[in-house]
C-alpha cells in the first residue's frame, strides 16, 4: 500500500477519531444545523436521535461514515449532541448499535439530505485532479501536505473519502506530473535561450567537487539557519554564485516558467 510518505498520525486520523475533540471542533463539526434537526425530528427513540446526530458530525469531520461501529466517537461529541437535543441521559446512545442496519439507513438519509457524493461519481475525479494539479504546481509542499489538502477539499465538496491507498496513489501521481511539467518548462526555457547551459549546469550540481564532502546541489539546498540579515545575505550570495543575481536575466527567465513558491524552493 503506497502510504509510506504518510505519518502514523495521518493514517490513524484518516480512518477514525484520535483523542478528544476541542471546543472549536465540536462547534465546527457537531453543531446540528436545520437539515440535521429535520432528519432527527422524524426519529422517536432518543438513541436514534443522538446516533444520527453523531453520524452527521462524523462524516463532516472524517469525510466518511463509521457505519460498522458508529459509536467510535469521543464521548464529548455524544454529550454535545445530546445537549443540543435536550436529552438528559446521553448514555442511551449505547442502544444505537442494537440493530446494525439502522446506522446504514441513517447514513443514506444523511447522504441524500446533504448531497454527499461517492469518490467514483461522474465529475468528481476531474475536479479533484484539477485542484491537486494547481496546488502541486503553485505550492512547494511535500506529498504529505498535498494529501492533507486533498482530504480537506473532498470534505468541503462533500465527497466521501476513498480508501487511504487510493488517495495516496493519486497524490503521488499528480505530484509527479506537476514535477515533470516544471522540468519540461525549465528545459523549454533553456532551449528558447533563457540559459543554454542550464541542463549541463544542473547535471554538474550532482557531482561532489574535489576536496568537498557534499555535492554542490546539497550545498545550495541547505536553508539558512536563521532569518538574520547576515544569513539572508549569505543565502542570496550562494544563489547568485550559481545562477546569477536574484533579479538577473537567468532568474527572470526561470520565474516566467515556474510559480513563485517553486522558485523560492529552488533558491533555498
Amino acid at each position: 500500500m503506497p502510504v509510506e510518505f504518510l505519518s502514523d498520525d495521518q493514517v490513524a486520523a484518516y480512518e477514525r477519531f484520535v483523542g478528544e475533540l476541542s471546543r472549536s471542533e465540536l462547534e465546527g463539526f457537531f453543531l446540528l444545523d436545520g437539515t440535521a434537526l429535520d432528519l432527527i425530528a422524524h426519529k422517536r427513540a432518543d438513541h436514534h436521535k443522538i446516533g444520527l446526530g453523531l453520524q452527521v458530525g462524523t462524516v463532516r469531520f472524517l469525510g466518511h461514515f463509521l457505519t460498522e461501529d458508529p459509536l467510535e466517537v469521543p464521548w464529548s461529541a455524544v454529550e454535545y449532541v445530546a445537549t443540543q437535543l435536550e436529552i438528559a441521559d446521553p448514555s442511551v446512545v449505547k442502544r444505537y448499535t442494537e440493530r446494525q442496519q439502522t446506522a446504514y439507513e441513517h447514513s443514506w438519509e444523511i447522504r441524500a439530505a446533504y448531497g454527499y457524493r461517492d469518490f467514483g461519481d461522474a465529475g468528481v475525479r476531474e475536479s479533484l485532479e484539477e485542484f491537486m494539479g494547481a496546488r502541486a504546481s503553485i505550492h512547494a509542499e511535500g506529498r504529505g501536505g498535498l494529501f492533507e489538502q486533498t482530504g480537506a477539499w473532498l470534505r468541503r465538496e462533500r465527497v466521501l473519502l476513498p480508501g487511504i491507498s487510493v488517495l495516496a496513489r493519486l497524490v503521488s501521481s499528480v505530484r509527479e506530473e506537476a514535477a515533470q511539467r516544471a522540468y519540461r518548462s525549465l528545459a523549454q526555457a533553456a532551449a528558447a535561450g533563457a540559459d543554454v547551459e542550464l541542463p549541463l549546469r544542473l547535471r554538474d550540481l550532482l557531482e561532489v567537487p574535489e576536496g568537498k564532502k557534499v555535492s554542490e546541489l546539497e550545498r545550495l539546498r541547505t536553508a539558512p539557519r536563521s532569518d538574520s540579515g547576515l544569513a539572508m545575505s549569505k543565502a542570496a550570495a550562494r544563489w547568485a554564485g550559481w545562477y546569477g543575481p536574484p533579479h538577473g536575466a537567468g532568474h527572470r527567465a526561470v520565474g516566467r516558467h515556474l510559480m513563485p513558491a517553486r522558485v523560492t524552493a529552488v533558491g533555498r
